[in-house]
């Protein structure tokens, strides 16, 4: 083999080494270069990715706004918002979720646990009166989650 003084790659690094071994070694550093810009990238889009998944903190009110009032709004205003009170319940303001409704208050800010909302969104209501919310169907586990975060954040959400 020729040496590298008669390579096209530019310079030569050390003398001797021929242009067969120099491109096998250029092509090792740009593979493992390749691979730790990617294995950056795919790190900082996990990082990025993870942190838009989180999204706003639970005890926010933008957590409350973008995250539970929709779910409410999908499955419980038709009953329990605007002039509907079944129940005697209104979940739409604040004052309405504080005060309950007919079996008093549905939500015991910091304790899910203790809450009846949430009793009742899991379809395990009180044995004598389940009463299952929304009586048509359980809404999804990530919904339900979404709703006991909240609950167990202080249920921060607008005043009236």
């Amino acid at each position: 083999m020729s040496s590298m003084s008669e390579n096209t790659f530019g310079s030569s690094p050390s003398p001797g080494l021929t242009k067969r071994t120099y491109a096998v070694k250029v092509f090792a550093f740009a593979a493992a270069f390749t691979a730790l810009a990617a294995t950056a990238a795919m790190t900082g889009s996990a990082h990025v990715a993870a942190q838009a998944a989180a999204g706003p903190a639970p005890a926010s009110m933008e957590f409350y706004n973008t995250r539970v009032k929709p779910i409410f709004q999908a499955n419980c205003y038709r009953c329990h918002g605007g002039i509907n009170r079944r129940g005697g319940f209104a979940m739409d303001t604040q004052a309405g979720m504080a005060q309950g409704g007919h079996d008093g208050a549905v939500i015991k800010p910091g304790h899910p646990e203790q809450s009846l909302l949430i009793a009742l969104i899991r379809h395990e209501g009180p044995a004598n009166d389940p009463m299952p919310m929304p009586p048509k169907g359980k809404i999804s586990d990530a919904d339900i989650a979404t709703v006991t975060a909240w609950v167990k954040a202080g249920a921060v959400m607008p005043k009236d």
